[in-house]
């Protein structure tokens, strides 16, 4: 049988949703003017990277509703740095094999 819950903790569950709906928004308009600074690749992609990891993060713990689910985040935020530090390790030891040869004549 379904738990009933109070119009208290009912609004309080759809502000908390209006909020972070709200935070989205905003973060969407923040990408969008960032796109007209014109910033160097680097930078650019550093700025992109994190606006999207914030709002990954807001969807994923609030419309996904893994608050909740600590244990499993940490272990899988783990194992992603382990996976993203073994990636850079394989494509910065490529480079370094490959040195001498150059792609563009």
């Amino acid at each position: 049988m379904a738990e009933m819950h109070s119009a208290e903790e009912i609004k309080a569950h759809v502000r908390v949703y209006l909020y972070v709906f709200g935070a989205l928004a905003v973060l969407t308009i923040v990408t969008v003017a960032v796109g007209y600074y014109h910033l160097p690749i680097v930078p650019a992609l550093i700025v992109a990277l994190v606006i999207a990891v914030i709002k990954g993060g807001l969807v994923a713990s609030y419309f996904m509703h893994l608050m909740t689910e600590k244990r499993l985040i940490y272990w899988l935020l783990i194992m992603t740095v382990v996976f993203l530090l073994a990636m850079f390790a394989i494509v910065v030891s490529a480079f370094h094999s490959q040195e001498g040869v150059h792609l563009v004549p």
